[in-house]
């Protein structure tokens, strides 16, 4: 299994200001090339190199050129693969503390600005009210159109203290907002949980980190020891992504023994792997976190909460458990994140992060591009009525590696007379003033409200949602 954990570590939807997501380790840098040199393409190459070079009206180092056309090269492929410079790649080697000075956020790239996939809990953008799908247009004043993701953190990472002002687009709202944040050392707390009702326990899971696991069973065994516990609720909203064999642990913690979580596919050799529910495939350094954990939770009823910002692990817990019906997904389809990206080390200080494969459910289902879909489809109601707003996932992204089962929506009729537009506009942004500081998992949160009834054998409702898609249009009795 060693050689496995260098083939697959990390996996999550981009690029984040305190855990290094979507990654996945390999010492595979030495592989023979497998095709034919493009002769005449390197030709045109070394020329535009040599032109600019010598013509260019400033002068420019060679380590420049070469590491921006390899930059360009990789990240015009998809959202998520691209080049490590040295600073990039000395930040993989430092991101499983999970501790940074930052703002909170997780981002991604979208006609070249700089997207934001997720804001953190408890973090200086999350209280501000930045939310999913923001465009993040400038930092202090500088534009990040055509930045990398890895150049955008540096931009907005730094000391605690420090203030850092961000210029954001928001498609639905078609406004532009500015934050002034404050960052803060960002020590990303995994795990929340809660005993909601003698034994109901409630867990949210922010991120999969080295600890998830281990956070998720000490929890869990302390609770059913006061009280044996009757249900839990699994709370991934918002999760964007993070350790695989966490996503494993997970899985396994309510999964027969030896039952497959996900497995891979992709061209590169020893792509195709597949994971089990076994110590093999998640322990770490110092036992099985496991060994001690209560057997009720193989089966004990499970609800799975999901939104659109749901991804990668996230979906790879929500497919497992979903596959072998240990629990059901409750919320709205996930981001759709299911490929996988390898740390190729190109030197001794960079690398290439490259898609390599895919991840499947134990079923056979593509996550990329199509995401996990709920049993039960709720839409998230915030205290005040209004309907979260519509996150964008990875099929929205530019570029976005194809899924094998992806396709395209249809899209909704709606009004399109200029009064109904502006009159829609209006209530966006009325709306969007509500959803600051949204808390998860107390009695205003209604999609945790309707998963308690689930768990406990109780009628569950959900929302509809008009054209417009602002405003709850009736409630009615799910399955």
């Amino acid at each position: 299994m060693g050689a496995m954990w260098q083939k697959a570590a990390w996996v999550g939807a981009g690029a984040t200001m305190g855990i290094a997501l979507s990654l996945a380790i390999t010492v595979d840098a030495n592989r023979d090339a497998k095709s034919t040199i493009p002769l005449d393409e390197l030709r045109t190459f070394s020329e535009v190199y040599s032109r600019v070079k010598n013509d260019y009206v400033e002068p420019v180092s060679d380590k420049k050129l070469i590491e921006q056309a390899i930059g360009g090269m990789v990240s015009s492929l998809d959202p998520h693969s691209t080049f490590l410079d040295e600073s990039a790649f000395k930040d993989l080697r430092t991101t499983t503390t999970g501790k940074f000075g930052g703002i909170g956020i997780e981002i991604g790239t979208e006609d070249g600005f700089i997207k934001v996939i997720s804001p953190i809990d408890e973090t200086p953008a999350a209280r501000a009210g930045i939310r999913a799908g923001d465009l993040i247009t400038k930092v202090d004043g500088e534009t990040t159109r055509g930045l990398t993701t890895t150049k955008a953190v540096d931009m907005m990472r730094g000391s605690p203290g420090t203030k850092v002002k961000l210029e954001v687009f928001r498609k639905d709202e078609r406004a532009t907002h500015t934050f002034a944040l404050v960052r803060e050392q960002i020590k990303i707390q995994g795990v929340k949980a809660k005993m909601v009702e003698p034994g109901i326990s409630f867990i949210r899971v922010r991120t999969f980190n080295e600890t998830t696991v281990a956070d998720v069973a000490r929890v869990l065994t302390e609770q059913n020891a006061q009280t044996p516990l009757k249900g839990v609720v699994l709370d991934l909203r918002n999760n964007p992504g993070g350790l695989l064999d966490a996503a494993v642990g997970l899985s396994a913690m309510f999964l027969p023994k030896d039952a497959m979580v996900v497995y891979t596919e992709g061209r590169m050799e020893g792509s195709k792997t597949k994971f089990f529910a076994s110590r093999d495939y998640y322990a770490r350094r110092g036992g099985d976190p496991l060994a001690n954990v209560p057997e009720i939770l193989k089966t004990v009823p499970v609800v799975v909460m999901t939104n659109g910002a749901s991804a990668s692990a996230s979906e790879i817990v929500a497919g497992a458990l979903q596959d072998h019906k240990r629990a059901t997904i409750m919320g709205t389809t996930t981001f759709g994140k299911g490929s996988v990206q390898n740390i190729i080390p190109l030197s001794q200080t960079t690398g290439v992060k490259l898609t390599t494969s895919r991840y499947y459910t134990p079923n056979g289902r593509s996550i990329q591009g199509t995401g996990i879909e709920p049993d039960v489809l709720i839409e998230q109601l915030t205290w005040d009525g209004v309907i979260a707003p519509k996150l964008q996932r990875e099929k929205d992204l530019s570029r976005h590696l194809i899924g094998k089962n992806e396709t395209k929506d249809a899209a909704p009729e709606e009004d399109t007379s200029e009064d109904a537009q502006e009159a829609k506009l209006i209530k966006v942004r009325e709306d969007q003033k509500k959803l600051k500081g949204f808390d998860w998992g107390n009695d205003k949160d209604f999609l945790f409200s309707q998963a308690l009834n689930k768990v406990k054998g109780l009628p569950v409702v959900r929302s509809t949602v008009e054209a417009a898609g602002t405003t709850a249009k009736a409630n009615v009795p799910a399955q």
